[in-house]
């Protein structure tokens, strides 16, 4: 299964940006999706999830700025991130796990099936 992130770029402090995440199989439907990033240096986090049946779960870092949605129909999810900080600077990934689950939101990287190429996001101040 191939993810494509999208959406990527350069942008000011107190800015934002729209990334999403494709794929052309039917599988989405049936997946939890989680955004994750990865700063120079540092371990890949979690930014947030959105589960099959569409409540979400945010990192503290982002709550209030990041916003995740899923179109099914389209097989996509999108991370909108308001208000941007230089200290979200990072590649950010999108992952996608199998369950079936609704409700339930995963953490953990390595719960993850499939992951996106990953989109560079530098936020300048």
């Amino acid at each position: 299964v191939q993810l494509q992130a999208s959406g990527g770029g350069l942008v000011q402090a107190g800015g934002s940006l729209r990334l999403s995440c494709a794929t052309s199989r039917r599988i989405f439907e049936s997946c939890a999706v989680a955004w994750f990033r990865q700063a120079p240096g540092k371990e890949r986090e979690f930014v947030g999830t959105i589960a099959r049946r569409g409540t979400t779960n945010y990192a503290d870092s982002v709550k209030g700025r990041f916003t995740i949605s899923r179109d099914n129909a389209k097989l996509m999810a999108n991370l909108q991130m308001n208000d941007l900080k230089p200290e979200d600077t990072a590649v950010y990934y999108c992952a996608i796990k199998r369950t079936i689950i609704t409700s339930n939101f995963y953490f953990n990287p390595r719960d993850y099936d499939y992951w996106g190429q990953g989109t560079q996001v530098t936020v300048s101040s």
